[in-house]
C-alpha cells in the first residue's frame, strides 16, 4: 500500500492501529460519506414518490394495452442480470483500490461502464418498441407513470456512467490516492443504490405487472 493511500486513524483505542487502508469513519471520508447518504435519502424520496404514483395509476390504461401485453419478461430479466453483474464488478474495484492495484481498478470500472451501456441499450430498445407499437407516454396514465419511473432510473444510470468515465480518467492520471479512493467509494454507493432501485422496478413494475 502506497503512502498516498495511508490515513492515520485518530481517536482509536488500539495502541497500533492498522493504517494501511483509509478509515471511512475519519475525515475526510466521514463528512463526504455522510453528505452522500443524505443525497441518497432524497433520491429515495424521489423514487418512492414515483413508485407510489405508478401503484395508483398502473390500472389506468384508458383502453390501451396493459403491462401483461407490453412487457417481455425475459428481456427485462436479462437487463436485471446485467445490472447485478455490473454492481458486483463495481464493488470489486473497491477491493482492488485497497490493494492499490491501479490497472485492475480501471479494468473493473471499464467493464462496469460497458455493462451500463448494454443495460441502457436494452432499455432504450424496449422504449422504442413500445412507442413504435403506437403506445407513447401520452396515451394513458399507466404509460405516463411507467415511462417516468423507468426513465428516471435510466437517467440516473446515464449520470453514473458519466461519473465512471471521469473516475477512469482520474485513476489513470492520479492513481489510487486518498481523494480518488473517496470518490470511488461514493461512486460505488451510487451504483449499488441504482441496483437496489432496479430490483424494486423489476419486481413491482415488470414481474407483478406480467404475472
Amino acid at each position: 500500500m502506497s503512502k498516498s493511500l495511508t490515513i492515520h486513524h485518530q481517536d482509536t483505542l488500539e495502541d497500533h492501529p492498522d493504517t494501511r487502508s483509509p478509515d471511512t469513519h475519519q475525515d475526510p471520508f466521514a463528512k463526504t460519506v455522510f453528505g452522500f447518504w443524505l443525497y441518497l435519502m432524497t433520491d429515495c424520496l424521489l423514487f418512492a414518490t414515483l413508485f407510489c404514483t405508478f401503484a395508483v395509476l398502473h390500472n389506468s390504461t384508458y383502453g390501451g394495452p396493459s403491462a401483461r401485453i407490453l412487457f417481455h419478461l425475459p428481456t427485462v430479466f436479462g437487463e436485471t442480470m446485467i445490472l447485478l453483474f455490473s454492481s458486483f464488478i463495481c464493488g470489486c474495484s473497491m477491493l482492488y483500490a485497497l490493494r492499490n492495484a491501479k490497472t485492475k481498478v480501471m479494468l473493473c470500472l471499464i467493464v462496469t461502464f460497458l455493462l451500463g451501456v448494454s443495460f441502457l441499450f436494452i432499455e432504450l430498445s424496449e422504449f422504442t418498441d413500445i412507442v413504435q407499437g403506437g403506445h407513447s407516454w401520452q396515451d394513458s396514465a399507466f404509460l405516463s407513470s411507467y415511462f417516468t419511473l423507468v426513465g428516471t432510473h435510466g437517467l440516473h444510470i446515464t449520470f453514473g456512467m458519466l461519473w465512471i468515465a471521469v473516475m477512469i480518467a482520474q485513476i489513470y492520471r492520479l492513481g489510487v490516492t486518498t481523494n480518488t479512493f473517496r470518490r470511488l467509494a461514493v461512486l460505488n454507493m451510487f451504483w449499488h443504490f441504482l441496483d437496489v432501485v432496479w430490483i424494486f422496478i423489476f419486481t413491482f413494475v415488470y414481474l407483478m405487472g406480467v404475472i
